[in-house]
């Protein structure tokens, strides 16, 4: 199952605030997404947010099209309400109000993934027996 991490570049100093403001976080209302035309896409997995310094890493564990997970989380509350809540720690503003906002910011922060290591893909090939 694949992974995809999305960046913010944070103000440093504020990390204890900004960990209050994930430990708040309301989740998605279901963990399946849709593509655009409301066929089924795929499903989150599960997510990991990481902070240091004034960088903001959110690591999502997924399966499907991952372009499609942009448009579900940008449908979301819980993650407009994190967006209006982190704002005034971000480096740089943007507007995720909007799907097209908030899908073309997804876009641009997502990090190149270089690899992706599981037991799947173990040579030997998965667990122990």
């Amino acid at each position: 199952m694949p992974y995809a991490a999305i960046t913010y570049r944070v103000k440093p100093g504020h990390e204890d605030e900004i960990a209050e403001l994930f430990a708040a976080f309301r989740r998605v209302d279901t963990p399946d997404f849709r593509d655009a035309r409301g066929a089924p896409a795929g499903r989150l997995l599960g997510t990991a947010v990481f902070l240091r310094d004034d960088v903001l890493v959110r690591v999502i564990h997924y399966e499907g099209d991952f372009g499609a997970i942009a448009r579900h989380m940008a449908g979301q509350r819980g993650v407009h309400l994190i967006e209006e809540r982190l704002a005034p720690y971000l480096v740089q503003p943007r507007d995720t109000s909007t799907t097209e906002g908030f899908t073309d910011y997804f876009r641009d922060a997502t990090m190149r993934c270089i690899a992706e290591l599981s037991v799947a893909t173990h040579p030997g090939g998965g667990p122990a027996a």
